[in-house]
């Protein structure tokens, strides 16, 4: 069976700024962009994947076309696996979400996964999106290693989901790479692949 090969967009100009991304259209920094480079050695020094899919927001599209062009494989734009929305902290520094969190009653640190931002998503609610959006891509590509381009949010979602647990549970830094091995139809814990070299 195939396995996923999920890995986050290079640096955006909301990620550069510090601040959360005020639409799904904010695009790659050139730093980004060289990272998306890098990130297509790194792939093709590891793995076969047989196609390239990616987020709808702008950020993921253009991180996947410079690896789709590097790596020769076809790209699909695919729904579900978009960043987390953070409703109305969108346009805000990261430092703020910790600022509302803690003036919400309903916030609670033990299970900070299950807060949402006032009009936006928890990190269960990614969760509850991001991982049927996964199976249907599994369903779809039963024995095709796919290469997913995506967010910080669903990764992290996708990690917490596959491994269990919510402690140990990180997003990755820009084009990290998660790898989430598929057998015996099912998804197997995910694993960091680590390269110092690059990204």
């Amino acid at each position: 069976m195939g396995k996923l090969i999920l890995v986050r967009h290079g640096e955006s100009e909301a990620n550069r700024d510090q601040v959360f991304a005020a639409t799904g259209e904010v695009p790659l920094t050139d730093l980004g962009r060289q990272q998306a480079h890098e990130l297509a050695q790194r792939i093709a020094k590891r793995f076969a994947p047989a196609r390239i899919i990616t987020s709808t927001f702008l950020r993921a599209r253009q991180t996947a076309e410079i690896l789709a062009a590097e790596l020769k494989l076809p790209v699909e734009v695919f729904e579900g696996i978009h960043e987390r929305d953070l409703g109305s902290l969108k346009g805000d520094t990261y430092s703020k979400q910790l600022d509302v969190a803690l003036q919400d009653q309903n916030y609670d640190p033990r299970k900070r996964w299950l807060w949402r931002p006032p009009e936006g998503e928890s990190y269960d609610d990614v969760r509850q999106r991001v991982v049927p959006a996964l199976e249907e891509l599994r369903n779809r590509y039963p024995d095709e290693d796919l290469l997913v381009v995506s967010h910080g949010a669903v990764m992290l979602c996708a990690w917490a989901h596959f491994a269990k647990s919510w402690d140990n549970a990180h997003g990755p830094s820009n084009c990290g790479i998660f790898l989430i091995p598929h057998a015996d139809g099912r998804f197997d814990a995910p694993e960091i692949i680590k390269d110092q070299s690059a990204c």
